[in-house]
């Protein structure tokens, strides 16, 4: 599998325009986790023949992702088997409705190059980030790059896809977490993209929403009404430490067009590989991606060759890998493992094949392809300065060679 991407650096002189750019122009309000700067230096640049392979192995990753997610809803005693929270759980029989074609159906499939060819770590199912990262970030170092250009834009995407599920003018509620300011970047984004789209648009926490025959309806006092579609980026997982009073079980049986409706939780967790061949799915690309994954308790903590996993992890928190993690971190993470492993997975480790900057110094590399109603949809670009890619990675905008 050629895996034909390379790092290049922006001019050292124009870099300082470069990030300021990025955090007026592409919303990236939070440049820095502590001291440590997450705009990166560099771009990704990459072949046709890669770009067109990787969108290709999207497309067939995310038809699997949801055909696994129409059998678990008619299967759900095996559900009990990913570590879901038991409220979460209990809530799914209300599932039993749902039709992925009334929805507008949003994943991110993390690939990296190994010294073996691609490999997938998981799938970003029920409320990936990076979308302005994906769109906006490439479309400024574009710029210094003129053989190179934009991907997909997941933007245009995301707001043809309401497009043809609600009608002119609708109301969009985004719903997150509202006292996060990296999570509000991301909400208003898409929110300034929708208005151009002759949407109207809402922003609201997951409490404020009541429900009238399983359509949401919009309680904020200066912006009360019907809402005819819903984009979600508040993880499910969340919802449940909501009071009951809050009602979020409405979300579950909603009738307007939710993006990602909480059918997605069902592919979240990182153990599914673990109920694969219980649910009569042929998913070989799946199987062909993502390194073997087992049961915590059958590999041993000494076993360097795995790593451990939370089952709703996310911005990989809480991986183990041997000689990158430090080892009080490491052991923390494997005795909760096996303590707990219902909410864990272990996962073969790759060898993750590190890029060469041009400066000489050496990085990992984790593409994010993004997907919405099963197409292909973006590139979103993060580099560490280890394997393990977490929240001190850098955003890194991915660019594709032109055509001849």
């Amino acid at each position: 599998m050629k895996q034909g991407t390379n790092l290049a650096s922006i001019p050292e002189n124009q870099y300082s325009d470069y990030r300021y750019d990025v955090i007026f122009k592409a919303y990236k309000w939070d440049p820095q986790v502590g001291d440590h700067n997450t705009v990166s230096k560099h771009v990704v640049l990459m072949d046709q023949e890669t770009a067109e392979q990787l969108a290709a192995w999207s497309e067939q990753l995310s038809e699997e992702t949801m055909s696994k997610e129409e059998a678990l809803i008619h299967n759900l005693s095996i559900v009990k088997k990913l570590g879901l929270p038991g409220k979460i759980f209990k809530a799914l029989k209300n599932l039993s409705g749902y039709n992925r074609n009334d929805h507008v159906r949003l994943m991110r499939f993390d690939f990296h190059p190994t010294t073996t060819g691609w490999a997938i770590s998981e799938v970003n199912s029920d409320v990936p980030g990076g979308l302005a990262e994906a769109s906006i970030l490439p479309s400024i170092a574009a710029k210094y790059f003129e053989e190179y250009q934009p991907g997909v834009n997941i933007l245009d995407s995301l707001t043809k896809a309401f497009q043809e599920k609600t009608e002119k003018d609708s109301t969009i509620a985004f719903v997150h977490a509202t006292s996060y300011s990296d999570d509000r970047q991301v909400m208003q984004c898409l929110s300034d993209h929708f208005n151009k789209n002759e949407f109207r648009t809402v922003f609201a926490g997951p409490d404020h929403m009541k429900w009238s025959d399983k359509k949401p309806v919009s309680i904020l006092n200066d912006l009360q009404g019907k809402i005819d579609g819903i984009v979600r980026f508040f993880p499910l997982e969340w919802l449940t430490n909501l009071p009951r009073s809050y009602n979020w079980k409405g979300y579950f049986d909603c009738e307007v067009p939710s993006c990602n409706h909480p059918a997605a939780i069902l592919t979240q967790s990182k153990r599914l590989p673990l109920i694969w061949d219980q649910m009569g799915v042929d998913i070989p690309m799946w199987k062909t991606l993502l390194p073997e994954t087992r049961e915590p308790k059958k590999v041993t903590r000494q076993d360097k060759d795995w790593i451990f996993k939370p089952a709703l992890g996310r911005v990989g928190e809480g991986i183990s890998i041997h000689g990158v993690v430090p080892e009080k971190e490491l052991i923390k993470i494997e005795k909760a493992a096996h303590k707990e492993p219902v909410n864990w997975v272990a996962q073969r480790k790759f060898d993750s094949r590190p890029l060469t900057t041009e400066e000489g110094d050496t990085c990992h590399l984790c593409i994010g392809v993004f997907t919405v109603d099963g197409k292909f949809a973006g590139f979103y670009g993060r580099i560490s300065q280890y394997p393990r890619i977490d929240s001190n990675a850098e955003d890194i905008p991915v660019l594709v060679a032109k055509r001849g």
